[in-house]
C-alpha cells in the first residue's frame, strides 16, 4: 500500500491568517474530502503533517485541536475516507523545535510510527515550508494553489522548478490515479 502525506490548512480545509481555532472554523475545501476517499479507494494510506502553533500561542488548546480533528475524521468518514494519522507540531517558530516544518521532525515521526521510508512519497502542501520538509526526507513535494499556494508560487517561483503544481487536492488526486507511478 502506498502513502500520501498532506498538509492540513490550505490543502484539506480553508486556511486563515488568523488560524483555525475551533471546529466551526474548520471548513473543508470543495472536493478535498472526496479526494482523500478516492486515494483510499485506490490503495493509498493518507496521513496529515501540520504545524499548529496556535496551541503554543494560546489561541486554542490541544483539546480543541482534537475536536477539530474529530470533525475532520467524521466528515471524511461520511464520504468514505479515512486518515492513518494526524501528526502535528504545537510550537511557535521561535522555539526552534525539530518537528515544525520546514524541519523534517514530523516526517521522521511518520516514518517511525508507520515503519516506512518516505523516499519518493508524495507530500502535498500549500507553502514553501511543506515543500522543504518533503525534500529534507526525500519525499516528492507537490504544491497546490489553494490556501497559501498562489502566494507561495508568486514569491518562490524560482525555487519551485520541477515541483508539480495542481489547482487543489482533488486535481492532484485525479492526476495521480489516472497516471500512477510505481512505489519506491
Amino acid at each position: 500500500m502506498s502513502l500520501i502525506i498532506l498538509d492540513r490548512d490550505g490543502v484539506i480545509n480553508r486556511d486563515s491568517d488568523e488560524y483555525i481555532k475551533s471546529p466551526e472554523e474548520w471548513i473543508p475545501i470543495d472536493g478535498s474530502l472526496e479526494a482523500i476517499a478516492q486515494l483510499n479507494r485506490n490503495g493509498y494510506r493518507v496521513v496529515v503533517a501540520t504545524n499548529q502553533s496556535g496551541i503554543d500561542r494560546g489561541l486554542f488548546s490541544i483539546d480543541t485541536l482534537f475536536e477539530i480533528h474529530k470533525k475532520m475524521y467524521r466528515l471524511l468518514a461520511e464520504v468514505g475516507g479515512t486518515l492513518d494519522g494526524v501528526f502535528f507540531c504545537p510550537h511557535m517558530p521561535k522555539k526552534g523545535c525539530e518537528c515544525r516544518k520546514p524541519k523534517p521532525g514530523l516526517l521522521h515521526q511518520i516514518e517511525k510510527r508507520l515503519g516506512v521510508s518516505l523516499l519518493g512519497v508524495p507530500m502535498v502542501g500549500d507553502s514553501l515550508r511543506d515543500l522543504e520538509a518533503a525534500r529534507a526526507v526525500g519525499a516528492n513535494p507537490v504544491l497546490v494553489r489553494t490556501g497559501k499556494g498562489e502566494r507561495t508560487l508568486a514569491q518562490h517561483r524560482g525555487s519551485l522548478q520541477r515541483v508539480p503544481v495542481d489547482d487543489c487536492l482533488y486535481t492532484f488526486v485525479e492526476r495521480l490515479v489516472s497516471n500512477p507511478t510505481p512505489s519506491v
